[in-house]
């Protein structure tokens, strides 16, 4: 009896299939950046079939009393990573999980993420195999979580994510493009097609060094002009968009003359970075919370291991006042956290980050919904309330313009027309 009723807490509260209506009292308009009063959303299905002044009961639909929140498109987040959260015992567990590991626990934050109202996310590293396996328990309904574009992951040698970084030197050995690990243009192009081989939806890749490798060095160059090149030109041929962890300027600047679509993190980025993305349109994904969290932990004794530490107290403090001057420059924004380094559920954070950094938040709310959509392709079909649309829907208790922590309490979430939760939750 327990398993049934566990099995049944999951199931959405109403199923798609059916007519609903949702009485919103307040519904934020993302293209306008307007907040409207009392509309009525119409779900035949899974897509919205209209948006409605007033309060609306259709006859044979099935009523949702949301008159004292705030509605608004279900939330995307452009950077989780799913299959972990980093904690003092993350780097042990490095060399002692295996995929399946990951997995079990990627199913769980998969499901914190939907109840925080994140309904899209794009997942940019989770240990072989996961990622996919877990976005197509999702397609088929075998798991909750949130709509799932998957990233297969490339650096050079040595580099951030190189996941022999820190063995002893009988284990270190060379993973190789099949791991993801190339030197060349060449082992370049073999490694995008091998991802494209392993079911794929984009490319990830590190440019410059990283906080949380076990290497010196978080901001380094890493893959050269012609790596660049050979990576974007192969990953246009199969519709791959590529993500790119970024803190170093130099790397960073190579990455966007290449043509990538975003840059992560985006540390140290200078005006000519800046100057660069607005030239050729690339999207910045902050991931303030990351920031934040490794800030505040490279404080604690023994909570990172001690190569690791520096990097976290130096990086840490610096995303936000990046982000607030790209914010300033006009560098197209959209939302990603690095949920996995912060904490999985915690998503909505960010929100509150992005404010104090000097973003209104209705632009913050855009960030997370139209404009994360356009990143991931998806604009057509997600990130606005608009008919026609994929019903993904939620709802907060209060109004973000005068309280952006009301982002952390998601009181409703839809997905595909399906109710998946609906009560109110607290931070």
């Amino acid at each position: 009896m327990k398993i049934l009723a566990a099995i049944l807490a999951l199931a959405p509260l109403v199923a798609n299939g059916a007519t609903t209506a949702l009485q919103c009292g307040r519904l934020v308009d993302v293209r306008a950046l307007q907040v409207l009063e009392q509309r009525t959303l119409v779900v035949e299905n899974n897509r919205i079939a209209r948006v409605a002044a007033g309060f609306e009961s259709p006859a044979d639909a099935a009523v949702i009393d949301l008159r004292s929140q705030t509605c608004m498109p279900g939330l995307i987040d452009l950077h989780v990573h799913l299959g972990f959260e980093i904690s003092p015992s993350s780097f042990q567990e490095g060399v002692q999980f295996n995929p399946a590991d990951d997995a079990v626990r990627a199913v769980a934050n998969a499901r914190k993420t939907l109840m925080a109202g994140f309904t899209s996310v794009r997942e940019l590293g989770a240990g072989p195999g996961v990622s996919v396996a877990l976005r197509n328990a999702i397609n088929r309904g075998i798991v909750p979580g949130p709509r799932v574009q998957a990233a297969g992951f490339l650096t050079s040698t040595g580099g951030h994510g190189d996941p022999t970084n820190g063995l002893r030197a009988d284990l270190m050995g060379n993973p190789g493009p099949e791991r993801g690990i190339v030197n060349g243009p060449v082992e370049a192009r073999q490694a995008v097609r091998q991802m494209y081989k392993e079911g794929f939806d984009l490319i990830k890749i590190a440019t410059t060094g990283g906080v949380l490798s076990m290497a010196k060095s978080a901001d380094a160059p890493l893959l050269a002009d012609d790596e660049l090149v050979a990576i974007v030109a192969t990953a246009k041929d199969y519709g791959f968009a590529v993500a790119t962890h970024a803190h170093g300027a130099d790397g960073m600047k190579r990455a966007i003359r290449a043509g990538v679509t975003s840059i992560e993190h985006g540390t140290y980025m200078d005006d000519e970075a800046m100057a660069l993305m607005k030239q050729h349109g690339t999207w910045y994904v902050p991931t303030i919370s990351a920031g934040h969290f490794i800030a505040d932990k490279s404080k604690v004794e023994g909570y990172f291991p001690e190569i690791i530490r520096p990097k976290a107290a130096a990086v840490g403090p610096q995303i936000l006042g990046t982000f607030s001057r790209a914010y300033k420059a006009g560098v197209k924004i959209a939302f990603g956290t690095d949920q996995g380094v912060a904490p999985h559920g915690q998503n909505a954070r960010e929100f509150e980050y992005m404010v104090e950094g000097g973003m209104p938040a209705l632009e913050a709310i855009r960030a997370a919904t139209l404009y994360a959509a356009t990143v991931m392709g998806w604009e057509d079909r997600l990130g606005t309330l608009e008919a026609g649309k994929l019903a993904d829907i939620v709802a907060v208790p209060d109004d973000p313009r005068r309280d952006i922590s009301t982002m952390s309490r998601v009181s409703f979430v839809m997905k595909d027309g399906a109710v998946v939760r609906q009560g109110a939750s607290g931070r």
